[in-house]
């Protein structure tokens, strides 16, 4: 059984930092594309950052490009996502997805497993 279990998520000032964890079991890590996505209310889903587990490659929307930063421990099956620098326009739902390849741009539709989502909320 395929799980993607977010946490991490919580509410802090504009300028602060969070750190999001993804932890995935139930499929083969070792060779999946696995994104952070954001949905705020009224607005559609949004890849942030993607990782290929396999070379570690990585690649972030221009809105959080230098904020974020994607990282996983192959070993624990763990990904995460270090926010830094927040403002109030990062504040959504965050979910962790993962699918086998690694589709250009990130659209939701393109990935088969989801996690439940973790709510950030950045106050100004």
């Amino acid at each position: 059984q395929v799980q993607l279990v977010e946490s991490g998520g919580g509410s802090v000032q504009a300028g602060g930092s969070l750190r999001l964890s993804c932890a995935a079991s139930g499929f083969t890590y070792s060779n999946h594309c696995i994104c952070w996505f954001r949905q705020a209310p009224g607005k559609e889903r949004e890849g942030v950052a993607r990782i290929y587990t396999s070379s570690g490659s990585t690649y972030y929307a221009d809105s959080v490009k230098g904020r974020f930063t994607i990282s996983q421990d192959k070993a624990k099956n763990m990904l995460y996502l270090q926010m830094n620098s927040l403002k109030a326009e990062d504040t959504a739902m965050y979910y962790c997805a993962a699918t086998p390849f690694c589709p250009s741009p990130l659209r939701p539709e393109s990935f088969r497993y989801w996690g439940q989502g973790t709510q950030v909320t950045v106050s100004s």
